[in-house]
């Protein structure tokens, strides 16, 4: 079950001296730990204030452009859910190739138009830095929603709280990523965010999908403990937080490359014999195999749960950069 904090109850209102206001979030290298804890405390708030009142005006008469150059089910709809929560409005571009885009038009052009529209823009984009070079020519907050193999940093933000949530603390854990780590945005981002706390990472993969060298040397430089293992017998009856992925076709070029390691690795009951009976199961979603569905009833799965908090996680973020927290 989740666990409870005992929190102040935070100001809602006009904060325009708040250090996030108006400012871009891009990548997880912005944050340190006391910017997390914040976060975390915004979202643990939001998240009540769902429990309790459901929806609120906080940011009524704001407006959120999602941008998706990328097809998106979670993302985009838990950005909409977060600002229809919140009292805001949001315009919806979630099939660019009908758009002005499909007539040529840049990236940069197609931010500074939006921003005449909306106070805040979130955007999902297949070019690794596009999230960039859309916050340097808007002058409105621009969120990252995904940039190509690059970062996603609003869905490592969510995997953390979501870990804080259910297990309490970060300190002192032992996280194992599984599955495709080279082109997994999310587990570049998520491993930079828990080099902040004393945690232990475990690499699971495909020899062809391995944890890019450049980010184990990133983490190294911080002293963060890690491990690569061939398979999962080993380092799962130690480990806390088991965080699987999907192979991405889409990131494959040879369709021959992607079938011989797209069921490299499957998570089933008979697998989670082996794990603590105090630990979580997170994904990312969507899953195409990797974890059966046999294991969305044991009480250890997180990944549904992790939907849920990654609102809250979004629903503080806009109140933070639109001024609001």
């Amino acid at each position: 079950m989740p666990t409870q904090h005992n929190m102040s109850h935070l100001p809602f209102g006009d904060h325009k001296n708040a250090p996030w206001y108006g400012k871009d979030i891009l990548s997880v290298k912005q944050f340190g730990r006391e910017n997390l804890e914040y976060i975390f405390a915004v979202s643990h708030e939001m998240h009540d204030m769902v429990d309790h009142i459901g929806t609120f005006d906080l940011l009524k008469g704001k407006i959120l452009a999602n941008l998706f150059y990328e097809p998106s089910t979670r993302t985009s709809s838990s950005f909409t859910a977060a600002m229809e929560r919140l009292g805001g409005s949001v315009i919806p571009i979630n099939d660019v190739k009908y758009s002005s885009v499909a007539k040529g038009e840049n990236l940069a052009d197609t931010v500074r138009t939006l921003e005449c529209y909306a106070d805040v823009i979130v955007i999902r984009h297949p070019e690794v830095g596009s999230a960039a070079i859309a916050a340097k020519a808007a002058r409105k907050p621009v969120i990252n929603a995904g940039d190509g193999i690059g970062e996603h940093p609003t869905q490592a933000l969510l995997d953390a709280f979501t870990i804080r949530e259910e297990l309490g603390h970060l300190d002192g854990l032992t996280i194992t990523l599984l599955g495709d780590l080279k082109h997994g945005r999310t587990v570049h981002s998520l491993a930079r965010l828990l080099s902040l706390y004393k945690v232990k990472l475990n690499y699971v993969a495909p020899d062809i999908l391995r944890m890019p060298a450049e980010l184990i040397e990133e983490l190294k430089a911080k002293k963060i403990e890690q491990t690569e293992y061939s398979g999962l017998e080993t380092c799962l009856p130690q480990t806390d937080v088991l965080y699987v992925t999907r192979v991405q076709k889409e990131r494959f070029t040879d369709e021959a490359v992607y079938e011989s390691v797209k069921g490299a690795f499957v998570i089933d009951p008979k697998v989670l014999k082996a794990a603590k009976e105090r630990m979580i199961v997170m994904h990312p979603l969507p899953r195409v195999g990797e974890i059966t569905m046999e294991v969305d009833d044991d009480p250890r799965a997180a990944y549904f749960r992790q939907m849920e908090y990654g609102l809250y996680v979004r629903m503080a973020l806009l109140a933070m950069v639109l001024g609001k927290a």
